[in-house]
Formats: structure tokens, C-alpha cells, sequence
């Protein structure tokens, strides 16, 4: 039976063939030439965990697979400006449009309005996507080692490299861990949300702390309030990738700067 990531890689497989169809990696690239250079995502999440607060990466999420409609109708330049407010480290930005009601667009009004260094949050199967984002003002990339084999995840991050972008890998297990180390990884991400279940649980972040002791990640998905910072800080996480909760605060800013200083007394 096929997964929620099975149904999205097989439509991500027809937007690359379409966007193979309408440009070329040349045009592309150009445009990309033409972008203020990357704002530097990772030394960002770095400069604010070793000022001793949480680096947050705060989440533009108009919905999910597993949340459904989250916020209908949501301003995204009102949401983001909250976030940097509060004290947000970096921004991801959803860019894909069938699950999470994103798009290209929304990042590139996005990058205009703020300063802080943005992630596009997509699913990467083709280094054109890459190009793309990078054309389109993305700083950093996501690349799922669930949904590539360990060759094309190697291509996807060296064309990131190419043109100056971080790239944030995401693992769920232990194996997939292995592997981020072995393609020298040097921003990793653990996703507490299996992608093919759709269930998240805040355990996998602290079974891959003791995997990789002293090894500095990201906590993504399922992060929902101060209580949830403290407890995996005892596990040494000091990133921390938040969407849904956020997006449903009413008062985003004072909810982004309670969670940028929990446990830090």
C-alpha cells in the first residue's frame, strides 16, 4: 500500500518533468545569479544555540497531510514578521502545493520582507529543484534521506553547495542517521514525524541523541510548547523546527520568545 511519501514523490516526479518542460537548469540559474547571495542558514542556527537560547526555525504551513487545514486564509508576511519579532533564528517556508498549500511565490515575498535566512521546505527528487529554489531566494535546502537513495542525495547536496546554500538533512532511525554522517552531513535533522505513518513522536529525537552523542541537530516536528524545549534539551538539542503549533498561536510572538528562552535559566 502506498504511503503519504509514496503519493507525494510520485506527483513531485510530474512538477519536475513539468518544470523541465517550461525552463531550462541555464535560465534558472541565471535568475538564481541575479539573487542577493544566501543569508547563511546554518551559521545563523549556530550563532544563536551557542549564545546559549534556542534556535528556532519558525514554519510558513498553510496545512498538512496528517493536520489538514491549519490556518485558512493565513497572511503569510503578517506570520513571518511575528516570528522574527519574537526572536526566530530562521524561517522554513512550505513551497509545495497539493499537501501543504504552499508556494515558490510565497518564498519569494517572503525572502523581500524579512532578513532572517529561509529554508524551502519541499521534497527535492531533481538538482533542477535545487536551481529553483536558489532562483527563487531560498538560503537553505531539505533533502529526506527516506525518499532518496544515498547517490542522489550526494547530487542534491553538492548542487546546494554549488551555489552557496546550506542544506538541512533529514533523518527518522538510526540507519538514516548513519547515512547523513557518511555523506557528511553537516546540518542534520531529526523529523519526530515518520513520513510514511504520519505519526509523531518526540522519543526518535532522544533515540538519535544517544545514537550520536555530542552530535548538534535539529528537532523537527512535534514541538509544541516550552515543556517540549526542556525536555529535549536534556537530550542536547538547541534547534528546533516548529510549524502547526505556531501557526495556530494567536500571540505568535510573545509564543516565539517563551520558546527561544525555555530552559535557558
Amino acid at each position: 500500500m502506498a504511503t503519504a511519501l509514496d503519493r507525494i514523490i510520485e506527483y513531485k516526479r510530474d512538477e519536475v518533468a513539468i518544470l523541465k518542460a517550461q525552463t531550462t537548469v541555464a535560465e534558472l540559474e541565471a535568475r538564481a545569479s541575479a539573487q542577493e547571495s544566501p543569508r547563511g542558514f546554518e551559521a545563523r542556527l549556530r550563532e544563536i544555540a551557542s549564545a546559549g537560547q534556542n534556535a528556532l526555525i519558525c514554519e510558513m504551513k498553510r496545512k498538512s497531510p496528517s493536520a489538514g487545514d491549519i490556518l485558512p486564509g493565513a497572511d503569510p508576511l503578517q506570520i513571518v514578521r511575528e516570528y522574527e519579532n519574537g526572536g526566530a533564528a530562521c524561517l522554513s517556508v512550505l513551497t509545495d502545493f497539493p499537501s501543504f498549500g504552499g508556494t515558490l511565490e510565497d518564498l519569494e515575498t517572503i525572502r523581500s520582507a524579512v532578513s532572517m535566512p529561509i529554508l524551502r521546505k519541499d521534497f527535492m527528487i531533481d538538482p533542477i529543484q535545487i536551481v529553483e529554489a536558489r532562483a527563487y531566494g531560498a538560503d537553505c535546502i531539505l533533502v529526506i534521506l527516506s525518499a532518496l537513495d544515498d547517490g542522489l542525495a550526494r547530487e542534491l547536496i553538492a548542487t546546494a553547495v554549488s551555489l552557496g546554500m546550506d542544506v538541512l538533512t533529514e533523518v527518522h532511525d538510526s540507519r538514516e542517521l548513519d547515512r547523513a554522517i557518511a555523506l557528511d552531513a553537516s546540518l542534520i535533522g531529526v523529523n519526530n514525524r515518520d513520513l510514511k505513518a504520519m505519526k509523531t513522536d518526540l522519543g526518535v529525537s532522544e533515540v538519535l541523541a544517544r545514537h550520536a552523542p555530542g552530535l548538534e541537530m535539529v528537532s523537527e516536528s512535534g514541538v509544541r510548547d516550552s515543556e517540549d524545549i526542556k525536555r529535549l534539551r536534556q537530550s542536547g538539542f538547541r534547534r528546533f523546527l516548529i510549524g502547526e503549533s505556531l501557526m495556530k498561536e494567536t500571540d505568535r510572538e510573545s509564543a516565539v520568545h517563551a520558546l527561544v528562552n525555555a530552559g535557558t535559566d
